[in-house]
């Protein structure tokens, strides 16, 4: 019981965080996009493809990792407002973070704020960071019994990218079947077959996120 009595709170005020900082979000323009998956699933060469690719949009980065800046400094070239933050073994964000990351980046102007959350399956899905949508990674090279065994990044996020499709013939990966326990387990997700390598869907993938930020009012 007492453990019971001493979450509940904190999860409580962390709900009310990230209300808070949605609430900010819209009232200033600024589409929020929270970007999961589990590691090496391949979100921070997603963002690099994005970044190329997604004219029009002032695009800001933020970096979650337990320890390291590499995924920031890889960013670091395109010249866009990215703030790295290191949980030190936690593994997820908290909104309080998010904000503060985001008043370090000042009056940057921007359309859209990617939140690259720490690389896992489990811990970013349970807490809500004041996101206007989740996006979430699978690779071809996970498996696709991932959908039934970590169901509920999948009934939380709003668009599957099922990515690394060049290594398809690799594995035993069956695209069908992720979609379809995917999508039983959230019947409005959006799934997009993507390769950052070869470019495949990731036209599709800007036109969705587009799409969204016009519909937000960016």
């Amino acid at each position: 019981m007492s453990q019971i009595e001493i979450e509940k709170p904190l999860l409580d005020e962390t709900d009310r965080a990230a209300r808070e900082a949605r609430a900010r979000y819209t009232r200033d323009g600024l589409f929020v996009v929270n970007l999961m998956s589990s590691p090496g699933a391949g979100k921070t060469s997603l963002l690099e493809q994005t970044l190329e690719r997604a004219e029009g949009l002032r695009i800001g980065v933020i970096e979650g990792d337990i320890q390291g800046s590499a995924d920031a400094d890889r960013l670091a070239r395109f010249g866009i407002p990215v703030v790295q933050i290191n949980t030190d073994g936690s593994c997820h964000l908290d909104p309080r973070q998010v904000t503060g990351a985001l008043d370090q980046m000042g009056d940057a102007g921007l359309d859209v704020l990617v939140i690259e959350n720490v690389g896992n399956l489990v811990c970013p899905a349970e807490f809500d960071l004041g996101e206007h949508v989740r996006v979430m990674l699978l690779s071809v090279t996970e498996g696709h019994d991932k959908p039934g065994k970590y169901p509920l990044m999948f009934r939380t996020s709003n668009l599957l990218l099922i990515n690394k499709m060049d290594l398809l013939g690799a594995t035993n990966f069956d695209v069908e079947e992720a979609t379809r326990v995917s999508r039983s387990l959230n019947p409005e997700l959006d799934v997009l077959r993507i390769c950052c390598t070869t470019g495949e869907g990731l036209d599709e993938w800007i036109g969705w996120l587009k799409a969204r930020v016009i519909s937000q009012g960016g």
